[in-house]
């Protein structure tokens, strides 16, 4: 999904004078006596989808005879908006932040500490979920939903090449595509240049490292030769597709791309299946999904699990009443409604049922528990997504023809400054 990214500096700046977290106190404890009162939850535009939001809602006011405010943000310009809405004296209770965004709040003070309430809550939840929210041994939120890139292809277009079933090795999926190639007149693969979400995926896949430190400080790792094989491995994807080199998966949006019914597959999110059945109702029983496939049948692709965390504003005044609210939204009931009604990976093996009604979810879930990741969770790391992003710069330098080692010497020096802002 796309996250527009904060300096970690710009953050720090704007929440320089918040007051240590748990401040907050508010309202009585045990769930009960808060009768009358109301919480304010901010959710970015699209996340709370209708069914969830009644159920959770219902729930929150028979619990604890409050009601809850769902006030809907939009993602452009969010990131100032949330800090300045942090560093008041009156901020939202309970906030979404992206969960690559989470270690800058947290570390310039503005999230309160929900250890307890995860060992409450969230024992059970797949550990690349949770390690977005905590920061330096503490947990200052709890993860909401994520999800991670899938094979979105056309049944048609894969039965016109005479493929049947589904490729469990990255070996056979590039077979598929040469079919593709060889047997159809459609593109086997649309795969941008700069699709960095999934080339982070990749180099999860290899055990790479993209940042590391050198005299106490963070510096790029983008020369690494783990890194080096995760971008050949984009290189070997890219090379079945006559997408821009120089462009990313919404420029323009790929799911529009996929909906003319001229392409083989996408590597996407689930949620693209509606913008390309928006675009051309008509191909909505031709989409299917499946797992990334890895090197081998056992292990599927590293995916970056890409998503939102909730977390409760440390300058709050109503800590006990927003933390009822996270055991009534994070249940297990409510957690199985988000995953049935906007296919985002299960975050714990109960769900896996529910997965299973959504294809994009079942598709998604074995790489999500075997292979998920994030990028580096530190601070600094906000500042260098920020456009124009060096990564992406580095990417379509490579599938130009540039060797990796070259191309990340042109870009590491923009690197290591934004990791030195804060």
């Amino acid at each position: 999904m796309k996250r527009g990214l904060i300096a970690a500096t710009v953050v720090a700046a704007m929440l320089g004078s918040v007051a240590a977290c748990g401040a907050g106190g508010g309202g009585k404890s045990g769930g009960e006596g808060f009768t009358g009162q109301k919480l304010t939850v901010w959710v970015m535009s699209g996340s709370n989808p209708a069914q969830w939001t009644k159920q959770v809602s219902e729930q929150f006011k028979k619990k604890t005879g409050a009601t809850v405010e769902f006030k809907v943000q939009q993602w452009n310009g969010i990131q100032q908006k949330l800090s300045t809405a942090l560093s008041e004296d009156t901020p939202p209770d309970v906030v979404e932040i992206g969960n690559t965004q989470t270690a800058a709040y947290a570390k310039a003070g503005a999230l309160a500490d929900l250890g307890d309430l995860k060992k409450e809550i969230g024992s059970d939840w797949n550990d690349a979920f949770n390690k977005a929210s905590v920061v330096d041994g503490k947990q200052y939120a709890l993860p909401w939903f994520a999800g991670n890139r899938v094979v979105m292809y056309n049944k048609k277009i894969w039965a016109e090449a005479g493929l049947k079933g589904t490729p469990k090795t990255r070996n056979e999926l590039f077979k598929a595509f040469a079919a593709i190639k060889k047997k159809t007149g459609a593109e086997p693969l649309y795969l941008p240049g700069q699709n960095w979400y999934f080339l982070d995926g990749l180099t999860l896949g290899t055990g790479a490292d993209l940042v590391k430190k050198q005299g106490g400080r963070w510096v790029s790792n983008l020369g690494d030769p783990k890194v080096s094989k995760a971008m050949d491995i984009y290189k070997q994807y890219q090379a079945f597709s006559t997408a821009p080199k120089n462009k990313d998966e919404a420029t323009p949006q790929q799911g529009e791309v996929f909906a003319k019914g001229k392409t083989g597959a996408v590597i996407a999110m689930g949620y693209e299946a509606a913008t390309a059945v928006k675009a051309n109702p008509e191909i909505k029983n031709d989409i299917g999904f499946f797992t990334i496939p890895g090197e081998t049948a056992a292990k599927p692709e590293g995916v970056f699990l890409g998503g939102s965390n909730f977390a409760v504003a440390g300058m709050g005044k109503n800590q006990e009443l927003a933390k009822e609210f996270l055991k009534v939204a994070l249940s297990k009931q409510n957690d199985g409604q988000l995953v049935k009604e906007s296919g985002w990976t299960p975050k714990s093996a109960d769900l896996a049922g529910v997965a299973q009604k959504n294809p994009a979810a079942a598709a998604a879930a074995p790489a999500a528990e075997k292979s998920g990741g994030t990028t580096p969770l530190i601070p600094q790391w906000a500042a260098v997504e920020n456009l124009p992003n060096p990564i992406k710069s580095y990417m379509t330098a490579v599938l130009g023809g540039k060797s990796p080692a070259d191309a990340a010497k042109d870009v590491e020096s923009e690197i290591n400054a934004r990791l030195a802002q804060q």
